[in-house]
Order: structure tokens, then sequence, then C-alpha cells
């Protein structure tokens, strides 16, 4: 026997970028928001914010931040991120403007080099989040 235990809410929010492939901003399922992968584009432009690793690193988390309060959560109830970098040299630099921006927020975390992200940014963010009731 087949029991589904949760509807699917799909997010869609004009305060990120808005999905540049066939899915969504983040899915909301069982009290869990699971979010997409991050980049650094400015939203209202879709174009990649000018400079290096820590504004990559802010732009991502930025909009990292906006698609959780569509969701009906933030920073403060992250469980896990996962942060995708196109070169392990910048850890230092994207944990420097990571631990600013998520405040007193620790979530588990891992971080992988990986060989390339889209539109050949420096760095991708994505989390999986409680929803509070």
């Amino acid at each position: 026997m087949i029991r589904r235990l949760s509807t699917l809410k799909h997010i869609a929010t004009a305060n990120a970028p808005k999905a540049i492939g066939p899915y969504s901003q983040a899915v909301v399922a069982n009290g869990m928001v699971y979010t997409a992968g991050q980049i650094p584009f400015v939203p209202e432009t879709m174009e990649v914010i000018p400079g290096g690793i820590q504004e990559q690193t802010r732009q991502s988390l930025l909009n990292l931040k906006a698609v959780l309060e569509a969701s009906g959560s933030g920073f403060e109830h992250i469980v896990k991120t996962t942060v995708f970098l196109k070169d392990m040299n910048d850890f230092a630099k994207m944990n420097e403007t990571y631990s600013e921006m998520m405040g007193d927020a620790r979530p588990a975390r891992s971080a992988v080099e990986v060989a390339r992200l889209p539109r050949d940014v420096q760095v991708e963010i994505e989390c999986v989040a409680v929803v509070p009731k």
C-alpha cells in the first residue's frame, strides 16, 4: 500500500532569481523545505553579480534567504547547507562571508569543489530547512 505523506508545495518568488531550468526554487514537504542551489544572480537582471568569491557568496546567500522566506522559513531554521565551490582555494574567503551572513545560525554543512557551475559562477549554495508551524 502506498501512502501519501504530504502535498508538495512548489516555491517561486520574484525576490530570488527565477529557475533557469525545469525545476522549482524550492519544494516544501512534510514541514521541511528543500531548496535548489542558489547562484550569485541579481534577481532583477538575472546577471552574475560583479566581484569575487565574497560578493558571489553574499549574493547566493541573499537569494537563498529570499527563497527560504517565501517558503515560510529562514536561516535560523536551516538544518544543512551544501556549498559548491569552483575552487577550494576560495574556501576561507567564502567561509568568512558565510559566517557573517548566517549570523548565529550554525547548520551542518558540506563544502565541495566541483569542476564547473552554471554560468561559470564561483559558488552555489543549497539547503534543507524546517518550516516552523
